[in-house]
């Protein structure tokens, strides 16, 4: 599987040739990930869980899902990579922060806020 970086170089090179990096200013990215999760949203809007996790099972639902997440995922990349930002690296740093945070034996089974703990 690719990492992160690869990805974000492969995303930033199909972007460059078109010649859009004009376009892709860390607010316009931004604002074009809130529309991808939008219509991500979209895609679950009136369903229960248990409605959706049946319809994933349906090919032609499973691969809008798939394309609205690689959608968000790409302006993701995209914003951190032209605000000079590791994503791999803030994640888990991000992740180790939360581990110490959210202890295990302090927050198993329960969903408090760790100011709440």
């Amino acid at each position: 599987m690719a990492s992160i970086k690869d990805l974000t170089e492969r995303i930033v090179n199909f972007r460059d040739k078109r010649e859009w990096k004009k376009y892709h200013t860390p607010k316009n990215l931004a604002l074009s990930l809130v529309v991808e999760v939008g219509e991500l949203l979209e895609l679950l809007q009136w369903m229960t869980d248990e409605e959706i996790l049946k319809k994933c099972v349906e090919e032609s639902y499973r691969e809008k899902l798939e394309e609205e997440l690689a959608d968000v995922a790409i302006y993701l990349f995209l914003l951190s990579h032209e605000l000079n930002i590791d994503l791999e690296r803030a994640i888990a740093k991000k992740i180790r922060k939360n581990e110490e945070k959210y202890p295990v034996d302090k927050v198993k089974g329960i969903y408090k806020k760790y100011t709440e703990l």
